[in-house]
C-alpha cells in the first residue's frame, strides 16, 4: 500500500508562518514525517490561490512556488520534485517520495498561454481550472451558480495546450457544462483530483453518475476527498461515509476511476483520518467491506500512476 494523494493544501498552510513552519515537521495534516507514516509514493502538492483576494495572481502562486523547492531542497533525503512517471519510479528506487507540484486556480495564468507554459518550465505538471470564482478559463461549480456555463475559448485553449505540454487537466471545482466540454476537448485522461459522489451527498462539487462515467470511459480518475461537506451529514469526516462513496463511484464507473484526493489542509479539520499518516484506516476499512488487495492497491495509487503514465 503506497498511496498517492492527489491533492493537498499544505504549502499554503506553510505560507501562513513562512518563518517557522517548515515541511519536515509541523502541525498540520501533512508533512515529511507522516508522509513516511502513511508510507506515501507521490504526494501532489496544490498552490492555492484565492482569486479574489489577490491583485496579482501570478505572483502569489511563483512565491508558493518558492516555498515549495525551498522546503524540497531541505528534505533531499526524503522527498524529491517528480514531474512524470519515471521520475516517481526512480525516487521510489532511490528510497525518496515524489512531490508532483500543482495549482488550484487557473486564474494564476492570468489568461496567456505563455504563464501556462511557464509554470510547466517550473515543474506544474496539474491544474484544477477554476476554484470558486469565475478566471479567464471558465466558470466554477458554486452552489451550481454557474451550472451551463462552461469553458470559455481562451479555456479551450488552455485545454489542447496542456493536452500538448504533458499537463493533468483537473476539473474539480468546474462547472458541469464545463466538465463537459473538457471531456469533449481533450485527447488524454483528465482528473477530478478532490471530488465524490453527488449521488451520495448532493454538492455541487461532487460529480453526478453520468460524469463519473464519462470520467472513467475517458481513461482518468477522481480523488476521494475528505472534506466532510462533500461526504455526508456528519460533523466529522467519516471514514465510513468514505466507503460509501467508494462503493458507489465503483459500482457506476468502475474500480478503475477511483483514486485518492484528501484535501488534507484545505478541508475541514475534523476527519477521522486526522493526516496522511493514518491513511491506512481506510485501506483497513475497505480491507473490512470486502475490497480485494488489487482493488485497494488500484485506489491507494495503481490508478493514479496509471494516468500519470499516461498524460505526463
Amino acid at each position: 500500500m503506497r498511496p498517492i494523494d492527489m491533492h493537498c493544501d499544505t504549502v499554503l498552510g506553510l505560507m501562513k508562518d513562512k518563518e517557522n513552519l517548515e515541511l519536515y515537521s509541523n502541525d498540520l495534516s501533512i508533512d515529511i514525517q507522516k508522509l513516511k507514516k502513511g508510507n506515501s509514493l507521490a504526494q501532489f502538492f496544490a498552490m492555492f490561490v484565492y482569486l479574489k483576494a489577490e491583485k496579482d495572481p501570478m505572483e502569489l502562486c511563483l512565491e508558493m512556488i518558492d516555498k515549495f523547492y525551498t522546503e524540497l531542497e531541505k528534505n533531499v533525503d526524503y522527498i524529491s520534485l517528480a514531474t512524470n512517471y519515471e521520475e516517481i519510479i526512480k525516487n521510489d528506487n532511490e528510497g525518496r517520495m515524489s512531490a508532483v507540484l500543482t495549482i488550484e486556480e487557473g486564474g494564476a495564468i492570468k489568461g496567456k498561454l505563455h504563464n501556462l507554459r511557464n509554470f510547466y518550465r517550473l515543474g506544474v505538471r496539474a491544474i484544477t481550472l477554476t476554484w470558486n470564482y469565475p478566471n479567464e478559463i471558465g466558470y466554477p461549480n458554486t452552489n451550481y451558480q454557474h451550472k451551463d456555463e462552461g469553458l470559455t475559448s481562451f479555456g479551450e485553449e488552455v485545454v489542447h495546450e496542456m493536452n500538448r505540454l504533458g499537463m493533468l487537466v483537473d476539473v474539480s471545482h468546474l462547472s458541469d457544462q464545463g466538465f463537459y466540454d473538457v471531456a469533449r476537448l481533450t485527447s488524454k485522461p483528465f482528473i477530478a483530483s478532490h471530488s465524490n459522489s453527488r449521488a451520495i451527498k448532493d454538492h455541487s462539487r461532487n460529480l453526478n453518475d453520468h460524469m463519473i462515467k464519462t470520467l472513467s470511459d475517458n481513461g482518468g480518475v477522481m480523488g476521494i476527498c475528505f472534506e466532510r461537506d462533500f461526504l455526508g451529514e456528519s460533523e466529522k469526516a467519516r471514514v465510513e461515509d468514505m466507503i460509501r462513496h467508494i462503493k458507489h463511484i465503483k459500482n457506476v464507473g468502475g474500480i478503475d476511476v477511483i483514486a485518492l484526493g484528501s484535501d488534507f489542509d484545505g478541508c475541514h479539520p475534523d476527519v477521522e483520518i486526522s493526516n496522511i499518516g493514518e491513511i491506512e484506516k481506510l485501506a483497513y476499512a475497505l480491507k473490512d467491506n470486502k475490497f480485494t488487495e488489487d482493488e485497494i492497491d488500484k485506489i491507494f495509487y495503481k490508478n493514479a500512476l496509471r494516468v500519470i503514465k499516461d498524460v505526463l
